[in-house]
């Protein structure tokens, strides 16, 4: 089992195994299909970002996130980031000062989003020493670097997708 350094002078280090039966995903970022948008674009989908001890936060809609709960479902994909890459702000400390600033905002779905948000708590935390992080910077690297969750969070993800595009193919060669 690997473990944390972020918190080195604590003896009881904190572990980094993702637990998806339990939704404990550490230092991760994770990633949910969003209905019916997913479903015609599977690339496109809702994110989160998760505390030391796993604990899913995400902007979930106008002045909403949620905690333990992701909006749009358990998470099917995620992305386990190296938590000896964190700068300045303790890991903990940016997720939760994220979470607190986009209580206070409106969600947009172009320019001030779920991605935006764990964009944000990156750049507060410095991670990976940037203070640059933003929506399509969290697109590619989820899309590069995510793992699925399972054979069920690989299925969430394509299987609407699949399925639409066996029906338009019948249509398309019956009719």
């Amino acid at each position: 089992m690997r473990y944390s350094r972020v918190m080195a002078d604590d003896p009881a280090l904190l572990p980094l195994e993702i637990d998806a039966d339990r939704n404990r995903y550490p230092f991760c970022v994770v990633w949910t299909p969003l209905p019916l948008l997913s479903w015609l674009f599977p690339l496109i989908g809702h994110t989160g970002i998760c505390t030391t001890e796993g604990v899913i936060n995400d902007f979930a809609g106008p002045y909403t996130v949620t905690v333990d709960n992701m909006a749009f479902g358990d998470p099917t994909k995620y992305w386990q980031l190296d938590n000896n890459k964190v700068q300045e702000a303790e890991w903990d400390e940016g997720v939760s000062k994220a979470s607190a600033e986009y209580r206070n905002r409106m969600h947009n779905l172009f320019c001030d989003n779920c991605h935006s948000h764990v964009a944000y708590a990156l750049n507060l935390m410095r991670y990976d020493g940037k203070n640059s992080w933003n929506m399509v910077h969290i697109a590619i690297y989820m899309l590069i670097y995510g793992k699925y969750t399972g054979f069920g969070g690989f299925l969430k993800t394509w299987l609407p997708f699949l399925l639409i595009v066996a029906v338009i193919l019948v249509f398309a060669f019956v009719f």
